[in-house]
């Protein structure tokens, strides 16, 4: 699908990833561009320079990802691609005794944002674009989502759902005319990674968010499921399907490395 001409949506739209996209579609000639974000200011400050529309959108309210889709369909017309690229990372704690023991709270919220918000904007956009003959949506997911997050069980979890609910909407629906990308970075210069603790997702360089969100463009463009602008990636996914103990005991050393390190000063 050409972005040229089109209304797209992206949500966690006000930094990172989310304001890199916005960019890069602008940039694209895309029709209208909508950030949305719990960070209302900042969704409107990154439209505001790409001349778009910036909204506030708790993405784990599915009320308000109704009233989002509502506003800017009555607005701008129907929406050819919705970007659910809202994250957060949750439960972080490389050194933790138990990977389990992130507080019910952590979970929920990690769920809610990770997993569902992508449900959610399905849910209300499949009818509609069935009924006109297509869309598409991008997913920002990430590498944990197809290998594993040491440090956070509550992160590796959710992205690993929302790989699954990605590959059953493709699947269930490609003979609609919807199609579906998945947006899966390793280490990314945003917020969000220098908010966590250093691991291995830093290993294999550390990509600018605008060089991510244009690998997403061009994939979106050539309907293309899977993005990855760590190309080593791929390579570690082989690894993993043809010697998964192998590859666990891989990851059990990473894990090993971090606890013997201690604390990050």
């Amino acid at each position: 699908m050409k972005v040229e001409g089109r209304v797209v949506v992206v949500t966690g739209g006000a930094a990172g990833i989310g304001a890199a996209l916005c960019r890069a579609f602008a940039g694209a000639g895309a029709k209208t561009v909508v950030a949305a974000d719990l960070d209302e200011d900042g969704a409107r400050a990154v439209a505001d320079g790409i001349g778009g529309l910036g909204v506030r959108c708790d993405v784990s309210r599915e009320a308000d990802l109704a009233t989002l889709i509502e506003t800017v369909e009555d607005r701008y017309g129907p929406i050819d691609l919705f970007c659910s690229n809202a994250g957060i990372a949750g439960g972080f704690d490389p050194l933790a005794e138990n990977v389990a023991a992130a507080p019910d709270e952590v979970w929920a919220r990690s769920f809610g944002v990770n997993v569902m918000a992508h449900v959610y904007a399905a849910r209300l956009l499949v009818p509609r674009m069935r009924a006109r003959g297509g869309g598409s949506f991008l997913h920002t997911v990430s590498a944990a989502g197809l290998l594993s997050q040491v440090g956070s069980a509550v992160y590796a979890t959710t992205k690993h759902a929302a790989i699954g609910f990605a590959e059953s909407l493709a699947i269930a629906h490609r003979d609609h005319g919807i199609r579906v990308s998945v947006l899966c970075p390793q280490g990314v210069d945003t917020p969000m990674l220098r908010a966590i603790p250093r691991g291995p997702q830093s290993d294999d360089g550390v990509l600018s968010a605008d060089i991510v969100a244009a690998d997403a463009l061009r994939a979106v463009e050539e309907e293309r499921f899977l993005v990855l602008p760590h190309p080593e990636v791929a390579g570690y996914m082989r690894r993993k399907v043809e010697d998964y103990d192998r590859w666990i005991g891989g990851m059990a050393k990473l894990q090993r490395t971090l606890r013997e390190a201690g604390p990050a000063s």
